[in-house]
């Protein structure tokens, strides 16, 4: 009888053992699903979409700029992300999500959205044409007028030089109004166009057409820009990536709620499996009662000492990981202000380098040397009685003098022009050594050079002289005797450069007195060099004057906030200072900047 009931306990355990084998293995073809791979995927196709989007934002803003007209960068992203878009609503579609009102109202919101910018991007690419054409038009319309100007000897000099001038300023206006759009740059390019068209009046009739051409460009150029930024800021506005984060958003939910399944199929598998564990420990212990309690003891302790073992892992990980974010975020900080830096102070030498590049292209354009090919046709037409032509007809009696009088002035022309290139090659030498000279604040040396002071103040303003006379700024020097000085040459030539500049946009608002920057050199206490920049502008207010050297602050709608603090960090890496003051608003400005004075020995 007990052999009978033994034999029946053990066939029940196979029994039970059977049936928690196939449950087991139930729970795991249900908990092994590869529904996370199919999430993965859709979030990788969001991501992707995402970045068409970003990188079809960056083309629009290409093309603002862009000289050319091929708006085929525009139309590749758009369908790159309807392609991934298609695929991706293929996949959410095998998914049976769609039937969920939260993935409709998400999907309908996207397309919405996508219908929304593509909208709004073929209506920037008409508009910004349009306006690139009128832009790519002016060099040629201003042309034309100097042409005809040339070719109306009777009218008034004083009349053609107002003409001439009411034109460059107006072209220029325009350039600028179209880097920076602003209601005050409108209505003084509004005035010109008053003021030439008035100033036209008096001109032949077959001057209208050319001063016509020029206006209506500068109108169309006036009416589309507002036109085109208004556009880029409601591409921008679109919500496109909000969209895609929602069902990035709803993708998260979902994946939680299968996985919230899964785990449950686990939390019943690891039942189960105790279970029949539970079922052949039992078996064992009845089988092999001497060893069941050592295997149970070692198999504990092995699994604690895993747990222990892997928690240790995880927690090096964690602080390893946490450790190379930090030291990531560090140096892209450090990264993105010296770019920032570099990118600044570049702008302010590349002004410098486009009117010296546009002064050459004009004088060449307008060149006197057009005037010697006219008297060699003369003289050709003339050849065989070229001596009796010259000694005794009134135009060839004429021709020497008007030969030296060309010749001399197109010397005058070329040593202009050789200045002008002169210029525009130290400016791009000094583009060159910005960028060496940002490098080395990653701490290499800073490299000195003999140098007088007053020769770099006078290589500053000639970079800033085109912005200078455009905003009709007096420039006072007030030069005291200073030897030649060690010094970096291009650090103080940044800092000199971006106080000269802020100096004048300080004056820029200024209309009820003269607008007038005081340079200074001095001597102090025959230990340091100062320099000094003062403005009669806006001022400083007294909130302001603790951050004014601050990364990224700025007081200028337009402004970086990046000037004035790489020229501070340049004056302390010449173991030097950069100090701001001012008597409050309306009271103009004095910065001062203080060098160690380091005279040039006969060795150096």
């Amino acid at each position: 009888m007990t052999d009978i009931s033994r034999r029946t306990s053990l066939l029940l355990l196979a029994v039970m053992a059977l049936v928690l084998a196939s449950i087991l293995i139930f729970l795991y073809l249900k908990s092994s699903s590869e529904k996370t791979a199919a999430y993965t995927e859709s979030r990788d196709l969001i991501r992707q979409i995402k970045q068409q989007d970003a990188q079809w934002e960056t083309e629009v803003l290409k093309a603002r700029v862009a000289i050319a007209h091929n708006y085929d960068p525009l139309v590749a992203p758009m369908n790159e992300m309807n392609r991934l878009w298609e695929r991706f609503d293929s996949m959410e579609s095998g998914h049976g999500r769609n039937d969920s009102g939260l993935w409709n109202d998400a999907h309908e919101g996207f397309l919405g959205a996508m219908q929304e910018k593509i909208r709004l991007v073929e209506r920037f690419k008409s508009h910004n044409a349009l306006l690139r054409n009128s832009l790519a038009f002016l060099p040629t319309a201003d042309d034309d007028i100097q042409a005809q100007l040339a070719n109306v000897p009777q009218a008034d000099p004083s009349r053609l030089l107002n003409i001439a001038s009411d034109t460059y300023d107006l072209l220029l206006s325009s350039l600028e109004f179209a880097q920076v759009a602003s209601d005050d740059k409108a209505v003084d390019i509004q005035l010109g166009l008053n003021k030439l068209a008035v100033n036209a009046q008096r001109l032949p009739a077959s001057f209208q057409d050319p001063i016509r051409i020029l206006s209506a460009h500068v109108a169309l150029i006036l009416r589309e820009q507002p036109i085109v930024n208004g556009l880029l800021q409601d591409i921008e506005a679109v919500p496109v990536a909000e969209r895609l984060d929602a069902i990035t958003g709803l993708l998260d939910s979902d994946q939680q709620r299968v996985e919230r399944i899964d785990q449950r199929y686990h939390f019943y598998l690891l039942v189960f499996s105790g279970l029949l564990v539970l079922t052949l420990v039992w078996l064992t212990v009845r089988l092999i009662r001497s060893f069941s309690e050592i295997n149970r003891v070692n198999k504990a302790l092995q699994t604690a000492n895993e747990e222990l073992e892997q928690r240790v892992e995880e927690r090096t990980r964690e602080l390893k990981g946490a450790q190379s974010e930090l030291l990531d975020a560090a140096r892209h900080a450090g990264m993105a202000e010296i770019a920032t830096n570099v990118l600044h102070n570049v702008g302010n030498v590349l002004n410098s380098v486009n009117i010296s590049s546009d002064l050459i292209s004009r004088r060449l354009r307008s060149s006197k040397a057009q005037g010697l090919g006219k008297a060699m046709q003369l003289m050709n037409a003339h050849a065989e009685d070229l001596g009796e032509f010259l000694t005794r007809d009134e135009k060839g009696k004429l021709l020497p003098g008007y030969l030296n009088q060309l010749a001399e002035a197109i010397a005058r022309e070329q040593q202009d022009m050789a200045d002008e290139l002169t210029q525009m090659s130290k400016s791009v030498d000094h583009i060159k050594d910005i960028v060496a000279t940002q490098q080395s604040y990653a701490g290499a040396n800073s490299l000195t050079e003999p140098l007088y002071v007053g020769q770099l103040l006078d290589d500053a303003l000639r970079m800033n002289a085109g912005a200078l006379n455009r905003h009709h700024v007096t420039v006072v020097k007030a030069y005291a005797e200073v030897p030649q000085i060690m010094g970096d040459r291009h650090r103080l030539l940044l800092i000199l450069i971006n106080l000269i500049s802020n100096a004048k946009y300080a004056m820029a608002d200024l209309s009820n007195r003269p607008r007038q920057i005081t340079l200074g050199v001095e001597i102090v206490d025959d230990s340091f060099v100062q320099i000094s920049v003062k403005d009669d502008g806006e001022g400083i207010a007294p909130e302001n004057m603790t951050r004014i050297f601050a990364h990224g602050f700025t007081t200028r709608k337009d402004g970086h906030g990046f000037g004035l603090h790489s020229c501070a960090l340049a004056a302390i890496e010449m173991n030097g200072h950069l100090t701001a003051h001012s008597d409050g608003p309306g009271r103009g400005a004095l910065f001062t900047l203080q060098i160690p004075l380091v005279r040039v020995t006969e060795d150096a």
